[in-house]
């Protein structure tokens, strides 16, 4: 036999099924990391409305000479003290992600980006917070920590949904693009609002901490103006997805949400402010800025991914 003839074997290929179980834990870790940073939200929310806000009343410390809470912090100690954490728990579930996209082969620079950034904006949470202790309280830290969680949110939902997504081939039409990203930006002014008005209100986190002082009938006024801006402009897509032949379902979705939300707004406002309805507003505020996500992500133009 010539040496022309010999038939030189193929390099081996990567085992199919560790791709999908690769694949799978990809999928998981992403969409744990955005389930993580909305419940740290809850639990940072629930920190503020048991006052429990200065339960550690110093950072990183939880005390002058102790990292952990002492019994004379009493259940304000250990409810600050768990959602503190809590974060190192977030922390493990983005590095499991941020591994899982680094494995992946193909490998995905921008998935990659997007789990560097997620992981390294929940320390720089963290420090926020650290802040809004050392500053007892003040509201406008306090959301500004708010509006950092939002920001990673975003960073972890896009992560999450290039892992499930397919690429598209139709760009859907210029003005339906235009008209998601009016709607986000009405959105993040409701979230932004919405901030404002809790640093107007009674819920301090502790009995002690400032208020913005500002109208807080006022500002609450310009964030319900807002809200129905957001839910017109949200109709509006609807119809327009419509007439354009785009998927109506993520315009469905956040009409619905805002609807909850909307009705969990005026309920609590009229109740007074009960901190069980407070909590469910905080809940709702980021899955109203996830939905909107989902509009802007759905009227990507052809070469990124979309919605399967």
């Amino acid at each position: 036999m010539s040496q022309s003839s010999v038939i030189t074997p193929a390099p081996p290929t990567s085992d199919p099924g560790a791709v999908r179980n690769l694949d799978r834990w990809l999928r998981g870790f992403g969409l744990a990391s955005l389930v993580a940073n909305v419940g740290i939200v809850v639990t940072g929310g629930a920190v503020r409305l048991t006052k429990s806000g200065l339960g550690c009343p110093t950072w990183p410390r939880c005390t002058d000479e102790s990292y952990t809470t002492t019994p004379e912090m009493g259940i304000h100690g250990i409810i600050e003290f768990g959602n503190r954490l809590l974060t190192f728990v977030v922390i493990a579930i983005a590095i499991a992600a941020l591994l899982a996209a680094v494995l992946e082969r193909p490998r995905r620079r921008r998935l990659v980006t997007l789990g560097l950034v997620t992981l390294l904006g929940i320390p720089m949470q963290g420090v926020i917070g650290g802040i809004t202790v050392l500053t007892n309280l003040n509201p406008w830290v306090v959301g500004l920590h708010f509006l950092g969680s939002i920001f990673v949110i975003t960073t972890a939902y896009l992560f999450w949904r290039r892992t499930v997504d397919h690429p598209v081939t139709t760009t859907p039409p210029r003005p339906l693009r235009h008209l998601a990203w009016i709607t986000t930006l009405v959105s993040l002014a409701v979230v932004v609002v919405g901030v404002i008005v809790t640093g107007a209100g009674p819920h301090s986190g502790d009995g002690g901490a400032k208020r913005n002082h500002l109208d807080p009938e006022l500002i609450s006024q310009l964030h319900v103006d807002l809200v129905m801006l957001l839910i017109g402009l949200s109709v509006a897509f609807y119809f327009a997805a419509r007439l354009a032949g785009a998927p109506t379902g993520p315009a469905i979705l956040l009409l619905v949400v805002e609807l909850s939300q909307s009705t969990v707004g005026f309920v609590q406002y009229f109740t007074h402010l009960p901190v069980i309805l407070v909590g469910a507003h905080m809940l709702g505020a980021c899955l109203v800025w996830i939905a909107t996500l989902h509009v802007l992500h759905a009227t990507r133009p052809a070469g990124e991914h979309t919605t399967a």
